[in-house]
């Protein structure tokens, strides 16, 4: 392992620019569940496992339809826990190592929850490709409007998985208000806010000439960030402690992503 943190190290130390990407395996070194596995899903929602609801069942529009209180007790405890979650010192690395670049970093997420942002990475500089629990819509969708969710606290009885305050609501009609999320058969997302963070970042690779994709547990599941990974064909680092394959040439480091960033760290240190 050391000769291949040792090349991860070469690979940044060459590089003009950082592309991190990162999928759901990112957050869990900061405390956050992983909810890809029913078992680590139903850990956090008991009243879930009992109601025999799975993720994709609640991660759904429907169920803003359907039952709105539960939709929202899971969705408004979640964004109270990310909005109180102190990203680890991975991100600070990675922000250490993007100062040094020419061209900085650009970050390619499918995670919802505003920790690159927390970490204090640009937000012109980061791609949400399914969204942000940060931001909400309508669920109608009466327009194509998304606004901001910092005006909205969310109270929750965490074992019933019940809000217990009002729902945020659409200002434009008055309909419940929803997050600004891709969840699962959603036909009513809007994407205009990811797909104007997606221009901004086809804009800034026009001008990077060596980059290097640093992937951080990023999966098999909705393997949307793996597969813009490898689309770019430049040097690609995928870090995952499970699904770490990748294609030929490419860099795979089996571990965490904490432990690892601090891993390739100290060989660059040492290299300096």
């Amino acid at each position: 392992m050391s000769a291949d943190f040792a090349r991860a190290a070469a690979l940044i130390e060459a590089a003009d620019a950082l592309v991190i990407c990162a999928g759901a395996g990112m957050g869990v070194d900061s405390g956050l569940p992983d909810f890809r596995s029913d078992d680590g899903f139903w850990r956090v929602y008991p009243a879930l496992r009992s109601a025999g609801l799975h993720f994709t069942a609640i991660a759904n529009p429907a169920a803003f339809r359907r039952q709105p209180d539960t939709a929202w007790g899971f969705y408004g405890h979640r964004l109270q826990l990310y909005r109180d979650t102190t990203p680890h010192n991975g991100f600070a690395i990675l922000q250490r190592w993007a100062s040094t670049k020419r061209h900085g970093a650009f970050i390619f997420t499918s995670n919802v929850d505003g920790q690159f942002q927390r970490a204090g990475f640009d937000s012109d500089q980061i791609v949400e490709c399914h969204g942000s629990i940060h931001h909400l819509q309508c669920t109608t969708p009466c327009r194509n409007n998304i606004w901001s969710a910092e005006q909205f606290t969310p109270q929750v009885d965490r074992d019933q998985c019940l809000l217990l305050n009002a729902a945020p609501r659409c200002p434009h009609c008055g309909a419940l208000a929803r997050p600004n999320i891709l969840m699962f058969g959603d036909g009513d997302w809007i994407g205009d806010r990811s797909e104007a963070q997606q221009q901004r970042l086809a804009n800034w690779l026009q001008h990077v000439e060596n980059p290097v994709v640093i992937e951080l547990g990023a999966g098999l599941a909705v393997p949307t960030v793996r597969w813009f990974s490898e689309s770019l064909g430049c040097p690609l680092i995928r870090i995952n402690p499970r699904d770490n394959a990748v294609p030929y040439g490419q860099l795979a480091l089996c571990g965490g992503a904490l432990e690892t960033l601090q891993q390739i760290d100290r060989h660059h240190q040492n290299a300096h």
